[in-house]
Order: C-alpha cells, then sequence, then structure tokens
C-alpha cells in the first residue's frame, strides 16, 4: 500500500532520520524529519498555474506545534491551538528566508509548507528539524526549488562550537553565562544563505568561525537529503524561466537615462515619486502587447536593479551620493518625554525610532506556555511599523510577521547587556514607534532601546548599537560591502546582513543571502566594515548619553527586595491571601513573592515601600532577646499585662516588672490601649515571652539607670 522510503544518519549526538511515502500522500513532497525523539511532518504543495497577472512570488510558509507532541494540553479556555505564537512566527520566517531565494527565477505559482510538530523530546529543538523537513519535501515535490538546503544551530562554551547544543542549554541564556551563543545557520553545498543568532559579546572572528562551522556541519544533511530524493523525488515540474529579453530591451531604450537620473536625487520622497512616475512613462511608451506581458514587472526591476547596482560596484556611488563606508547623519535625543520612565528618539538620516521604556514589577512578566514548559521573561521588546512611516495609506492591524521577526532581532541584540534579575529587579517593557523609514529600523530599534534604557536608569553593562549591511555581487565576482543600506539598496540589492554589539563585541548576526555566491572572504569583511560602523554609531549615541541614569523618573517604581525563610511565606501570604492584601492595602505599595521567598515590594513612594517592609518583617522576623520595643497595652490581668510588642506578637509584663515599686494591681499604672517600651528578658520554660517595663526609660525608650533599675 506504501511506497516508503528512509534514510538515517548520526549527526551529532542523535540519530537523523528522514521518510517519506507513507503519511500524506496527496501532497505534492510530504517528509518527516526525527531527530533523536524529535519529529517534524512537511508538507509541500504548490499550483499547477500562476495567477494571472501576478507579478511576485507567492511562498507561504507555516510552522506548527501541536502541543500533544510533547505531553500537553494547550492553556486557555478553548484548550487548544489557536493563532501563531512568536515561536512559530519567528521559525516559519527562519524557513522562509532561506527556501525562498532558491526557486528557479520567474516562477510565481502559489507554494504552500506547512511544517507541524509531531512529537518533541523537550531535547532537540524542532525548529532546526523543521527547516530540514520542510527542505527535503520541496526537494522531492518536483517544484522547480534549486536547493537542497540544511540548517544547524550552533553554541559556544570555553572557546568549543557545540553542534545543535540542547534545548535546556539554550533556554534563558541570559542566565547561563558559560553558553555565549545561540546560532542558526542554513545553507546549500557551497554558500550560506541564512543566519540568525544571539550571542554573548563574541570577536568577528569567533563569530565568523561559528558560521563557518555550521557550514561545514549541514553538509551531511544535505547529503542525506539527496539521497532520499534520489529514490523519493517526483518528476520536475514542467516550467521554464520565461525569456523576456526583447522587452528588457524595449524597457531599457524606452527610459534608462530618465531611471538613472531619478535614481540620482538624494531626498527618498521625491526620488520615489520620480521613480514611479518614469515607469509609468515607460510603460507609455510600449506597445499594447508589452503593456500586457506578465514579465513587464520584472523587467522593469531589473532595469532599476542594474542603475543601482552598476554605479555602486564600478563607482562606488550610492543613490544618496554616500561612499560604500560612510554611516547617514545621526542625531539622537534621550528623555524626551515627560511621563514616561524613560524614552529616546535615534534618527538616522530618514530612518527614525522612538523607543521607550516602562518599568514593571514582577506581577508584569510575561508568562509564556511553550511546547517545551511554562517560563517567565521580564525583558520585553514590541516593535510597531505604522504605514506613515513610509508615507503611504494602509490597513492598520495587528502586530506582523515582519514586526515579530525586527521585535525579536532588536530584543537579541539586547540580551547580553541586561542586568541580572537580582541586581536589578524590574520587569522591563521596550516599544518601538518607528516614525519613519529607509533601511533598517530595527537596527534603529536597537540603538533607540539602549538608549532608552539609559534614560530610564537601567544599569546596562554598556550601550548596544547596530548597522545594516548590504552587497552587491556581480558575475565576474566583482562586489562592493555597503555600510548603513537604504531601503531600495536592500530591495535590489544581493544580502541584508545586520550586527549589533557593544564595543567589546557582537550581541547578535542577522543574515539573508540572495544569491548562493557568498564566500567567507566576503563575509570576514563585511564583519570588519560593520564593526567600523557599530563604533561610529555608538560614538553618537555617546554624546547623548554613555551609560544608565543615576535617578529614576519619578513616574517609575522604586522596588526593594528581601529574603524570607520559605516556611513563612505562607505567614506572609495567609489564608486565602488576607494577610498579604491587608499589606497592600495599609501600605499603598505593590508586593510579589515567589516561591524562593523573594518578595519585591515597588511604589514611587518611599514610605509606602518602608511601611509595607515593615508589617512583612514584624511577620516574618523573630523578635530578639535583650532589645527594646515599643508596644501597646492589648489585656490587663492581675498578675500583669499583656503587650502586643513585635508584629502579632504579645508578652507578659509580670507585675513586678511594671515599675520599681509595689504595685497593688497592674491598672494602677495602665490601661488598655497604653503605648509602653518594654524589653525582652527572653523566654521561659514554655515559650513564653517574658518582657520588663521598669528597665526602660518610658520617657525615651532608652535603658533606665542602673540604679534607678536596682532600686
Amino acid at each position: 500500500m506504501f511506497n516508503e522510503v528512509k534514510k538515517s544518519m548520526q549527526w551529532g549526538q542523535e540519530t537523523l532520520t528522514l521518510e517519506t511515502g507513507k503519511v500524506a500522500r496527496q501532497a505534492d513532497g510530504s517528509v518527516i524529519a526525527t531527530l533523536g525523539e524529535t519529529s517534524v511532518m512537511a508538507n509541500v504543495t504548490f499550483a499547477k498555474e500562476p495567477k494571472p497577472g501576478q507579478d511576485f512570488f507567492p511562498l507561504t510558509v507555516h510552522y506548527q506545534e501541536k502541543y500533544y507532541a510533547a505531553g500537553k494540553i494547550p492553556g486557555g479556555f478553548f484548550k487548544r491551538e489557536a493563532r501563531p505564537t512568536e515561536k512559530e512566527t519567528l521559525t516559519a520566517r527562519l524557513i522562509d528566508r532561506p527556501c525562498r531565494p532558491l526557486f528557479v527565477p520567474g516562477f510565481k505559482h502559489e507554494v504552500l509548507v506547512m511544517c507541524t510538530v509531531l512529537s518533541h523530546d523537550l531535547v532537540n529543538d524542532p525548529d532546526i528539524v523543521a527547516m530540514i523537513a520542510a527542505s527535503a519535501a520541496l526537494t522531492i515535490s518536483g517544484v522547480p526549488f534549486r536547493g537542497p538546503i540544511g540548517a544547524a544551530r550552533v553554541g559556544y562554551v570555553d572557546g568549543e562550537y557545540v553542534l545543535n547544543p540542547e534545548v535546556a542549554d539554550m533556554d534563558q541564556l541570559r542566565n547561563n553565562p558559560e553558553q555565549r551563543l545561540d546560532l542558526v545557520v542554513a545553507g546549500t553545498k557551497d554558500a550560506v544563505m541564512m543566519v540568525e543568532s544571539e550571542a554573548y559579546e563574541l570577536s568577528e572572528d569567533e563569530m565568523l568561525g561559528a558560521v563557518v562551522f555550521a557550514h561545514e556541519q549541514i553538509q551531511p544533511v544535505i547529503d542525506l537529503i539527496i539521497s532520499l530524493a534520489e529514490e523519493a523525488a517526483k518528476e520536475p515540474f514542467d516550467y521554464q524561466a520565461p525569456d523576456y529579453a526583447d522587452l528588457y530591451a524595449a524597457v531599457k531604450a524606452a527610459g534608462e537615462e530618465e531611471m538613472r537620473a531619478a535614481y540620482a536625487i538624494l531626498d527618498k520622497q521625491e526620488r520615489t515619486n520620480t521613480v514611479g512616475a518614469v515607469r509609468t512613462k515607460i510603460i507609455e511608451a510600449l506597445t499594447e502587447e508589452q503593456q500586457e506581458d506578465a514579465n513587464l514587472g520584472s523587467a522593469l526591476k531589473k532595469l532599476e536593479s542594474s542603475i543601482l547596482r552598476g554605479d555602486v560596484v564600478k563607482n562606488g556611488k550610492r543613490i544618496d551620493g554616500r561612499s560604500t563606508t560612510t554611516v547617514r547623519l545621526i542625531e539622537v535625543e534621550a528623555g524626551l518625554l515627560p511621563r514616561t520612565h524613560g524614552s529616546a528618539l535615534f534618527t538616522r538620516g530618514e530612518t527614525q525610532g522612538l523607543v521607550v521604556t516602562t518599568l514593571g514589577t514582577g506581577e508584569d512578566e510575561q508568562i509564556i506556555d511553550a511546547l517545551h514548559g511554562n517560563f517567565r521573561s521580564n525583558f520585553l521588546l514590541h516593535y510597531n511599523f505604522p504605514p506613515y512611516s513610509v508615507g503611504e495609506v494602509g490597513r492598520v492591524g495587528g502586530p506582523g510577521r515582519r514586526e515579530i521577526g525586527h521585535g525579536k532581532l532588536a530584543w537579541r541584540a539586547l540580551q547580553a547587556v541586561l542586568p541580572a534579575a537580582t541586581d536589578f529587579p524590574y520587569t522591563i517593557r521596550l516599544v518601538s514607534e518607528i516614525t519613519e523609514s529607509n533601511g533598517s529600523s530595527s537596527m534603529a530599534t536597537v540603538c533607540g532601546s539602549s538608549l532608552s534604557m539609559m534614560d530610564a536608569g537601567v544599569p546596562l553593562k554598556a550601550p548596544v548599537a547596530g548597522v545594516a549591511m548590504g552587497l552587491v555581487l556581480e558575475e565576474d565576482g566583482s562586489y562592493a560591502i555597503l555600510t548603513d543600506i537604504l531601503g531600495d539598496e536592500d530591495h535590489l540589492g544581493d544580502m541584508d546582513f545586520k550586527v549589533a554589539g557593544t564595543e567589546a563585541g557582537i550581541t547578535s548576526l542577522q543574515m539573508d543571502i540572495k544569491v548562493a555566491g557568498i564566500t567567507p572572504e566576503i563575509m570576514k569583511n563585511a564583519l570588519a566594515q560593520a564593526k567600523e560602523g557599530r563604533m561610529h554609531i555608538l560614538g553618537e549615541m555617546g554624546k547623548a548619553l554613555s551609560e544608565g541614569r543615576s535617578e529614576f523618573s519619578a513616574h517609575a517604581p522604586r522596588i526593594e527586595t528581601m529574603q524570607v525563610p520559605t516556611d513563612k511565606i505562607r505567614e506572609v501570604i495567609g489564608s486565602g491571601g488576607k494577610v498579604i492584601r491587608e499589606i497592600v492595602e495599609t501600605s499603598g505599595a505593590k508586593v510579589d513573592i515567589n516561591d524562593d521567598g523573594v518578595i519585591k515590594i515597588a511604589s514611587p513612594n518611599a514610605e509606602a515601600i518602608q511601611k509595607a517592609y515593615d508589617m512583612i518583617y514584624s511577620i516574618v522576623a523573630e523578635p530578639e532577646e535583650g532589645k527594646i520595643y515599643k508596644g501597646k497595652v492589648v489585656k490587663i490581668v492581675d498578675f500583669g499585662a499583656f503587650v502586643n510588642f513585635f508584629g502579632k506578637r504579645d508578652g507578659l509584663v509580670h507585675v513586678s516588672q511594671i515599675e520599681n515599686r509595689r504595685l497593688n494591681h497592674p491598672s494602677d499604672v495602665l490601661k488598655e490601649g497604653q503605648e509602653v517600651w518594654v524589653k525582652l528578658l527572653g523566654f521561659d520554660d514554655r515559650g513564653k515571652v517574658r518582657l520588663s517595663m521598669k528597665v526602660v526609660d518610658q520617657e525615651t525608650g532608652e535603658p533606665a539607670k542602673k540604679e534607678e533599675a536596682a532600686n
């Protein structure tokens, strides 16, 4: 019934298996990849005809984590998987980015790639397995895909690169000082196509070494996919890339010089409008048949690309007149919003980000329900890219894949410099509002976020800056590396290479390649040029702020921490939370307590924090023998008075310890509700507290004079 094909190999510490022919047989390509006990099914389908008039390649990638894969039931009211999580969105992007450039140019048929996590052993991350499964499914589907690709994750411990470290090793990387890198690399047999990383101040050489190591390790994976395809691949889809040489010649003749003049305009808006007008003029100059040609969009893009690329490589001249190594003019302003806890406006050329920092308490931490378990995050970064930032009218909705991806890139870049939670017990939320964009708003977010946190008083280890690099690689091997690329240079170039870091090293690297020809030498030169750009930007940022402010905003909460014995937690919380609610209502401060007995008390008011602290201390602390306390008489009996002197702790002042004279009855000098000073003499055989008033000066609370006590 089944025509099953299965291939396996030893890869690192685990066995990697690819199998097809048994499941989802109506898909064009279906592969289940298994690493250890983590299995991901990838299914590929593609339309056999393009949609009429479509001038883009409609590739859609979905990655789904099914909770049954880890033996879990989803949280929430509906108890089923709903909208994609951040991890699912980011993994879908990881799969899309290296695969998209490898489809045959001109192919515009709709392609759907769906990856489903079927089993997760909580050791091997399913994102790498999904990338391999998707590559294998595409390779055997018959779609015109010039792969396969392989993928691997790399760690870095004690100067050694580690292939596919375990999930636990990569979890909460900031709290694991031994592990300095989380790097994902995808590539073909000959070239690296995609890099995504979170790093902890690695040098350029260390980072390049990690990429080269990963590319070496994915070679046997590529061979395994090829071996599977030799037995299981379908007949290649009969597709011939369109030949539009005559159309391109007509487009070029109709407006090359005017298009070249349009791209020489420095202002983005004026240049965009002029380029649009030239496009219209070129189209109007063509015949009706040429205007209806489906390849017209490709011909126009080819003309624009040739103009931009040729000038850069031959003359070193860019659209806005800069050299290949020049960073655009930078303006920085910190503390511009009066009521926020921290804010910064970072402007680089025509790219601008307004970044706002908000400091919160433990109850503001984000609880994340993940496949490998629930965890909490005290650092949040949200990136918004509204249509007005590029002068357009568009639909405004929730964050899309682009917003989530760019926000996560900035989040990774800043992780390495955050203070430890024990030193800075705040939840930090950053919001980056991109108000203008013409090239690398994600790197503007990194710079603005660093400044905004310093404005809020967050003690960063060092400021972080980011820069986007580009590449134009010609067929003859000549190339130009561009620092601080514009949007058009990103769109028409061959590489998007984003590097963020401190003066000491790289904290994040993201790279997307559109051509299979990037050599280690080009990457090394790009990293070196990026370092120069990063240092320049850090210098410009330092003119506004070089370290965190010493004072918080008046509107930010102050947080004090205290440690209580774990067996006292129940007493602080009280039955049904009664005690802790009373503390909050009485003091006006927020109180958060965790299972380890760490209590965080937060309020903008120092007196409120102190009051809550004292109330908690009186519950958990033990009274000290020989110490003087101020108390209140709560009950008078024939043999003395009971005094509430330490939280809810009462003790007896025997009638002989009230005054230095004989009393007929304690009520001769005391009444209920009266405040008195007492000294803790000790505890009797039954643990009862013994107090004395007569050894304390009742007016000052100081110890009584020896002769007075003796009388």
